[in-house]
């Protein structure tokens, strides 16, 4: 992050490479842009924030060709341009890295690099080790795209971006599925292509590591511009509250209180794992009681996510013991999982989680759909019980019938939450619930957590968010290279012990 006064000077000499002026949009007659002016300078970070919903991927999408304006202009290096199309915004520099990556699973990783460049392979080959060395991204590029990690595959994303030789670069929530390490080497790349001259609009949640690494800030709200300031003029409380409907009362509000150590000695155990092994982790053994917390913590790729894909039986070569109530579960699945009252709600929500090509209220229901009747599915008992979760979980949507991939990150999530929350568990997994959520969603989120807490369901709370590890909690294991170096109680979470532990720090 740049000074004041370095800021204005480097602005000051640099030139606009993009410009927006008095755009609007508009869908089915509704203003979703409201005559916006935004500008990005050569060579500089500019971070783009706003809630789900505030118009963020609107704004992108123009400037990346997806969609028209029906008002205003856009001017590249001064000069005013149309972009027709995605084909047309890449002629003219501009690339954007998607939140979620866009890969072919069974196209190896150099033919998904490849795709839509028209570069012999002697040419591209050198460019993609530049770009690979320079994000220390290391991966066979024989080996078939769909082995990738989400990991992997979003730093596959970026590498697409950068063989482009863009001028402008948008990177969506490129940190969401990174390590630490990955963050860091990433901010670095990033610095490297700003000294350049490349601009960088950088769209994020992670409010740390916007203050971090941009240069600017604009927040968008309600399809308006509401700040627009050098990073280092603002507070992380200044940005929070500009984000937030117009009518919110508080800042980052408190969580709901945690299991007092006398309610936890009498808290029934719901969930018990015993000499659980994987060719990810090893020997893990831990149980959950009801109401509880269960923070799982650690790097991406120490095997967080692979124990609920065992617990599940999603990954059908691990071994262990898995006990629901005192019940063994020996044929594990989804299907006999959730008969006992466990449920899974996955990181990749696209993948594992929503019907994005249907209304979402298709997948609010979908693991019910034996309770809506034998033959014929009530659509009266169905919409009430959609309705029902809309209302519970302030899921934005148009109605019932509206698509799931037309909402916001945030409420897509909702509509998932609501798909695991329909079967009444007693358990239920969370894997990064908050990853690409906005500030306002994720206290949705955090209210929904503490709500099932109350009710006596137990949650096992998987997360790269060291704050939300440590603020929703009761007890924290901490996985470090497939094993659990570590658990801490209460009075022991912190983000020192987690973060130490998550490195391999005794």
């Amino acid at each position: 992050m740049l000074s004041k006064s370095k800021l204005k000077d480097k602005l000051s000499r640099a030139q606009s490479l993009l410009s927006l002026k008095n755009i609007w949009k508009m869908f089915s007659g509704v203003s979703v842009l409201k005559g916006i002016n935004f500008t990005l300078h050569s060579g500089e970070i500019h971070a783009l924030l706003g809630g789900n919903g505030s118009g963020k991927s609107t704004t992108m999408k123009i400037i990346s060709g997806a969609y028209q304006p029906n008002a205003g202009s856009i001017s590249i290096s001064g000069k005013e341009v149309v972009i027709s199309s995605p084909k047309i915004a890449h002629s003219l520099g501009i690339y954007m890295v998607p939140q979620e990556p866009y890969i072919f699973p069974h196209l190896s990783v150099f033919e998904n690099l490849a795709m839509g460049l028209n570069i012999p392979k002697a040419k591209l080959e050198p460019k993609i080790a530049k770009a690979l060395s320079g994000l220390d991204f290391k991966v066979d590029l024989s080996q078939e795209a769909g082995f990738l990690s989400i990991a992997q595959q979003q730093l596959l994303e970026i590498v697409r971006g950068l063989l482009r030789d863009v001028n402008i670069l948008i990177l969506d929530e490129p940190t969401s599925a990174l390590t630490f390490k990955e963050v860091k080497q990433l901010f670095t790349f990033m610095r490297n292509l700003s000294n350049q001259g490349i601009g960088i609009i950088f769209i994020s949640h992670r409010l740390n590591e916007v203050k971090e690494i941009s240069d600017r800030i604009s927040v968008l709200r309600d399809g308006q511009f509401v700040l627009d300031k050098a990073t280092s003029e603002t507070s992380t409380e200044e940005l929070v509250q500009s984000m937030l409907p117009k009518d919110s009362l508080g800042f980052i509000e408190k969580q709901g209180q945690k299991l007092s150590k006398k309610d936890y000695a009498n808290a029934k155990t719901v969930l018990n794992l015993s000499q659980l092994n994987s060719t990810v982790f090893k020997n893990i053994n831990f149980n959950i009681k009801a109401a509880e917390v269960l923070g799982l913590a650690g790097l991406v790729g120490s095997g967080r996510t692979e124990i609920a894909e065992a617990i599940l039986g999603i990954d059908k070569h691990a071994t262990g013991q898995v006990e629901i109530d005192g019940k063994i579960l020996n044929k594990r699945s989804v299907e006999s999982c959730q008969k006992h009252g466990l449920v899974y709600v996955s990181e990749d929500r696209h993948a594992h989680g929503i019907f994005l090509d249907l209304p979402n209220l298709y997948t609010i229901t979908a693991s019910i759909l034996s309770k809506l009747g034998n033959l014929v599915i009530s659509k009266q008992k169905e919409e009430q019980i959609g309705q029902g979760f809309v209302s519970d979980l302030n899921i934005k949507v148009n109605d019932l019938y509206q698509d799931a991939g037309t909402l916001s990150g945030g409420n897509q999530q909702k509509v998932v939450l609501s798909k695991a929350l329909a079967t009444k568990p007693k358990i239920i997994i969370l894997d990064e619930p908050t990853r690409g959520v906005d500030a306002a969603a994720r206290q949705d989120v955090y209210r929904l957590i503490r709500k099932l807490t109350s009710e006596s369901v137990a949650v096992l709370l998987i997360s790269s968010e060291m704050n939300e590890i440590v603020d929703l909690s009761d007890r924290v294991i901490v996985m470090y290279r497939g094993k659990a170096v570590a658990e801490f109680s209460a009075e022991d979470i912190n983000i020192k012990n987690i973060t130490d532990a998550s490195f391999g720090v005794r």
